[in-house]
């Protein structure tokens, strides 16, 4: 348990001792001047007691004097309790964090949560578009495990849609003597023609002919179909290409620090799907529509039009409402996950609302939460999606490589070597990305400026960067210097209070970005807490300090905050370079 959560926990005690049974929530104050905390349950008692919250109030007040972790209590308006921490408290609140900052973090009761982000297409260039899935899916990730969950994370390919039918169209056309295209191809092995370069342009090209040619279009459609029903040939050459294309995906995934732990696609459901579709039959849920099985989902209490799922089409192909909904029921069958997560547009929120109605009606998901947590779109400057400069889709790798320019150009020569630019100057990059990409909540659309959110100067992920490293210099001069620190003992100053002050708030800021699924709140809190100390660095000439017990104290303070950027930038899926 935190220390926050510790003080809440006895502010509840205190208020019960004075008679009054209320969960205290403590919240920081808007007028420092008056107190650094407020306890602002007098008024929610009153109405419950029939008594002035004023009265209320003083009764509290006077139970608090009893204990001397508090300082500068007095009671504001109608009923604020006004409160602040004793010098004895932070520095034992430090002296508890600072070997171990996770101690700074409220557990949770264990639960094992599947997570389904990254969702790239198989044999199509990941774009701009695709950033916030992996990015956003892989921070929920890694706060799940901070708080203690076990998770598991699923990258859900998009290798049975149409693209599939379009791409194996595509070189059948130009490979045509390939074995898995002889009518009597016997599964042996075959050396793919193509390289991950060629593969960017082969669906593009397909795809401009299938717009242009209506039978080339239905001839695409009778391959994919063909694919999902494991056609010896086009499922060989298809495994071969999504093999290739999963490679490049990889390593875009790996720029950004995202990976995981299951790497399945849509066709990884396949072989449940025969066995799903015969518990629904048996359930009754499903009928035949036109030709099509489909089943209801909609709710007697529904204020809006909910369709009915389409499970399989009258040619016996299935859609991406089947995959999913069998994805679900092997996921239960193979992992007895508590919750499974989902990170992707906002615009397939009604997808997932039908995937989900299906999965809880039949009861393939009973005792199975999920939960749709969809995103907004990233735009460039100019408030439109991302383009090239001849007015295609602009490609993630695109993208990071502009960002990299912009940060190889600020980078000092004085301080990093030539031949280190490169790799740092992408490190940069993507950490320029990923914090503007989590500083907004995660369901708003958001304007992204390469050249602003590269900037050492303002809340952007390159000057987050700077401050750490410029800590970890301090604590490697201190070393150097022969300087130890163990204990933090003394506390002098109003800015270092409001350093410590701002560290005691993470857990909720934790808590909340939990229950939210979106970073957003650590991406502020993080730039505060880093702005604040940053003044504190400002005020202090911390190695020359003459009074040795101060200048320990501070270096204790320093590691701790150091510690917890790191943990923070981590969350994130940022990392630290070792100088910049």
């Amino acid at each position: 348990m935190s220390k926050f959560k510790e003080l809440e926990e006895k502010l509840t005690s205190i208020v019960k001792d004075a008679g009054y049974d209320v969960e205290v929530a403590l919240c920081q104050s808007n007028r420092p001047d008056l107190g650094e905390y407020q306890v602002n349950d007098a008024m929610k008692l009153a109405k419950e007691y029939h008594k002035s919250p004023v009265v209320i109030a003083n009764e509290i007040l006077e139970k608090m004097k009893e204990h001397d972790i508090f300082t500068n209590l007095n009671i504001a308006g109608a009923g604020f309790i006004n409160i602040s921490l004793s010098d004895k408290f932070l520095i034992d609140y430090i002296n508890e964090i600072k070997n171990d900052i996770t101690k700074n973090v409220d557990k949770q009761q264990s639960k094992k949560i599947m997570i389904d982000y990254g969702g790239a297409n198989v044999a199509k260039a990941l774009h701009v578009g695709h950033l916030r899935s992996p990015n956003i899916g892989e921070a929920l990730k890694r706060l799940a495990n901070l708080l203690g969950h076990e998770t598991i994370g699923d990258v859900h390919l998009g290798d049975s849609g149409l693209q599939a039918g379009i791409v194996v169209q595509e070189m059948k056309e130009r490979f045509p003597d390939l074995p898995c295209f002889k009518e009597d191809y016997d599964g042996s092995d075959f050396e793919l023609p193509i390289t991950e370069e060629d593969l960017k342009e082969i669906y593009p090209t397909g795809s401009r002919k299938t717009k242009e040619d209506e039978t080339l279009l239905e001839n695409a459609r009778q391959i994919t179909f063909q694919i999902q029903k494991n056609h010896l040939g086009y499922s060989k050459l298809w495994d071969k290409v999504s093999a290739l294309s999963i490679k490049g995906i990889k390593k875009t995934y790996d720029k950004l620090n995202t990976s995981f732990e299951l790497w399945e696609g849509e066709r990884d459901s396949f072989k449940y799907i025969p066995e799903m579709m015969e518990y629904l039959n048996s359930k009754g849920l499903t009928y035949i529509s036109e030709g099509a099985t489909v089943m209801d989902v909609k709710e007697e209490t529904d204020d809006k039009e909910i369709p009915p799922i389409i499970l399989q089409k009258s040619d016996g192909a299935y859609l991406y409402a089947t995959t999913d909904l069998a994805t679900i029921y092997s996921r239960i069958k193979r992992f007895n996950p508590d919750e499974i997560w989902y990170t992707t547009d906002l615009r397939q929120e009604l997808h997932f609302e039908q995937v989900f109605r299906a999965a809880t009606k039949s009861k393939i998901s009973e005792n199975v939460k999920l939960g749709f947590f969809g995103f907004g779109t990233m735009n460039g400057p100019d408030g439109k999606p991302f383009k090239t400069r001849s007015g295609g889709v602009m490609s993630l790798d695109e993208l990071i490589e502009i960002i990299k320019d912009e940060c190889y150009k600020r980078i000092n020569d004085n301080i990093v070597e030539k031949e280190n630019k490169e790799k740092l100057s992408e490190e940069i990059a993507i950490a320029a990305l990923k914090y503007a990409d989590l500083l907004p909540y995660r369901a708003t659309d958001y304007i992204f400026d390469p050249a602003k959110f590269s900037d050492l100067d303002g809340k952007t992920g390159p000057y987050l960067l700077y401050s750490t490293i410029r800590i970890k210099s301090l604590l490697k001069k201190a070393e150097m210097e022969g300087i130890k620190y163990e204990n933090y003992t003394k506390l002098k100053g109003k800015t270092e209070r409001d350093v410590i002050i701002t560290l005691l708030n993470m857990p909720s800021v934790i808590t909340r970005a939990y229950e939210s699924k979106s970073l957003n709140e650590v991406a502020e809190y993080i730039y505060k807490l880093t702005s604040i100390y940053n003044k504190f660095y400002s005020e202090n000439k911390i190695i020359i300090e003459e009074d040795n017990e101060l200048r320990e104290s501070w270096l204790v303070l320093s590691k701790t905050i150091y510690d917890t950027n790191m943990l923070l930038l981590d969350l994130m899926g940022i990392k630290c370079p070792e100088k910049m």
